[in-house]
């Protein structure tokens, strides 16, 4: 396999995590006693732009199928950064209704509604059907393809867009090459596109493996975003870093010879970061193996021993992430029951691989646990706050990376 970005030879292993059915794949009952496919979840990072990098084994259409369960609008915290970008970039760019606005993977509306409640113009680009239909019921126009340089030309036939936004859409692109010559053709001259995704740097500082699956086909620092942008005439002119998905980067993107000054400031401190922590050499990237075989075994070790001492350990959060790290640890329901989720579209089905049952948090209720596991680390707080009151029985509630914290 070569790079998706450079076309250099890949030769370095970053991570390996064996074989799982795709993340997102859950089933029904009566697909319990079937075959799963299961694929090599493994990385592979460049050593000529540092991009890291699945190894090709499941394609797009494959993962996201009319059966494709993540709806972004589950997440209340999720929903308020969304709100919050929309007023923040409205702001920032001067957008008004004879603007137009272009969401590359707009699942189910979550943030596109926020500019129909202003008057701007949009349109969302969504290839699953359950999530687009969610998008339209909402009023908001939606192309259900997959986003690349000829889908973009179709689309920039009838009008160019003043802004291009992608929210955690960068990292599941198969043909990067494809994805950023669409951006440069679909966007006005003078115009913006924003996308963000969770930055390697931290990814690799607190062990974040679990957000390695196949539907993630790249992992980017700052430096292989701007590689990619600049070999398909864009220009990244800023960044900012935050908080979402365990620490992600926006970047603020333009055509080559767009006006828009480049804020050295912001982009000097990132990449400052980045060198600094040893993202351009092999030593950093090749040594993270050993950090997640630690978390795994430290998983292991504390559903084993809540077992053994007659606890009854519950997961909540029926995550793609937690998917990956239980599937790569092996757990199955004897030691893990079941996971509770607040999306009506995984409630009554199984997680792939593990087979465990995904109920509705009322369940918790019912069941009473000592332990709830928190698969989607990232959005524990709300999950907590969410559940407080299973503190009344003495619960408490786990999070397994960076390391098992009990809280």
């Amino acid at each position: 396999m070569s790079c998706r970005n450079c076309n250099n030879p890949l030769e370095h292993k970053f991570v390996d995590l064996g074989f799982s059915p795709p993340s997102n794949s859950y089933l029904k009952k009566d697909e319990l006693n079937r075959s799963e496919t299961y694929y090599p979840l493994r990385t592979y990072v460049c050593d000529k732009c540092w991009l890291v990098q699945t190894e090709d084994y499941a394609t797009a259409e494959e993962i996201f199928n009319d059966e494709y369960a993540y709806f972004s609008s589950t997440s209340q915290s999720w929903l308020k950064h969304a709100s919050d970008y929309v007023d923040m970039i409205v702001h920032r760019l001067k957008l008004n209704k004879k603007s137009f606005v272009v969401e590359i993977a707009s699942n189910d509306g979550y943030l596109l509604k926020n500019f129909i409640g202003k008057g701007i113009p949009c349109l969302g680009i969504e290839p699953t059907l359950c999530t687009a239909e969610k998008a339209r019921a909402l009023g908001i126009p939606v192309e259900q393809i997959f986003f690349g340089e000829e889908t973009s030309k179709k689309i920039a036939g009838d009008a160019k867009a003043d802004l291009i936004i992608g929210n955690n859409v960068y990292a599941h692109v198969p043909d990067l090459i494809s994805f950023a010559r669409g951006l440069e053709i679909l966007l006005k001259d003078e115009g913006t596109v924003t996308l963000e995704f969770p930055h390697l740097y931290n990814l690799i500082k607190y062990g974040q493996f679990d957000t390695i699956y196949h539907e993630h086909f790249s992992y980017f620092t700052l430096k292989s975003a701007i590689n990619v942008f600049k070999n398909q005439g864009l220009r990244i002119y800023d960044v900012e870093e935050v908080s979402t998905h365990g620490g992600s980067l926006r970047i603020y993107g333009c055509k080559h010879g767009a006006k828009v000054a480049t804020n050295d400031v912001n982009l000097d401190k990132v990449l400052g970061d980045e060198n600094a922590t040893g993202l351009n050499e092999l030593d950093v990237y090749l040594d993270f193996q050993n950090q997640v075989d630690k978390i795994k075994d430290e998983l292991l070790q504390f559903l084993i021993k809540a077992k053994m001492e007659g606890k009854k350990v519950a997961g909540y959060g029926a995550a793609a992430k937690g998917n990956t790290l239980l599937n790569y640890a092996g757990v199955k329901p004897d030691l893990l029951p079941y996971i509770c989720d607040l999306a009506e579209s995984k409630q009554g089905k199984w997680t792939p691989g593990g087979h465990i049952p995904i109920c509705d948090p009322d369940h918790l209720y019912q069941d009473k646990p000592d332990y709830i596991l928190i698969l989607p680390w990232n959005i524990s707080d709300e999950v907590i706050k969410q559940n407080s009151k299973a503190r009344e029985w003495g619960a408490k509630f786990v999070v397994a990376i960076p390391e098992i914290k009990i809280i």
